[in-house]
């Protein structure tokens, strides 16, 4: 078994639309960032990449190419996913935690859920997504944060 940790976070931005695990949510602002600013899907990207001794997603996606401006971070998510695979390897599970007081995810993270577990080829039980807020602390109403830590298992084991 391997287990990555990732972390990740992002100030607000007025002038793009809010994607949080792949999926866009009602929201008047965004986040800011080189990519599409995805702060749940960059954080499990880290996480697999550390499963696997890979690199960071800044290192393997890094914002000074042009490339990634505004990329869409399921790509993130599918270049990890060959890693993995080429490891040997599949998630066993995933539980991940978005840190944020606005806007509230509760209502969202079914679908949340479902987007990353067609990300990574598995079912939905094997994906945890909690929301949490901040209680005034950081980032607080300026931004998000989001934590994952990923369990791979050797492909073809049971989990």
């Amino acid at each position: 078994m391997r287990i990555g940790i990732g972390y990740d976070i992002h100030r607000f931005d007025g002038r793009r639309p809010l994607k949080v695990g792949g999926i866009r949510i009602p929201s008047a602002r965004g986040l800011a960032g080189h990519s599409d600013a995805d702060v749940l899907l960059h954080a499990l990207a880290d996480a697999l990449f550390g499963a696997v001794g890979a690199p960071d997603l800044g290192e393997q996606f890094p914002s000074s190419q042009a490339r990634w401006r505004n990329a869409d971070s399921r790509r993130f998510i599918e270049a990890a996913m060959r890693r993995v695979r080429r490891g040997g390897w599949t998630v066993g599970n995933v539980d991940a935690t978005v840190i944020a007081d606005a806007p509230r995810l509760t209502g969202q993270k079914r679908r949340i859920v479902a987007s990353i577990s067609r990300l990574l080829g598995v079912a939905t039980g094997c994906v945890s997504v909690k929301a949490k807020t901040t209680e005034g602390f950081a980032p607080g109403k300026a931004g998000m944060a989001a934590q994952a830590v990923v369990l791979l298992v050797p492909r073809g084991r049971t989990r």
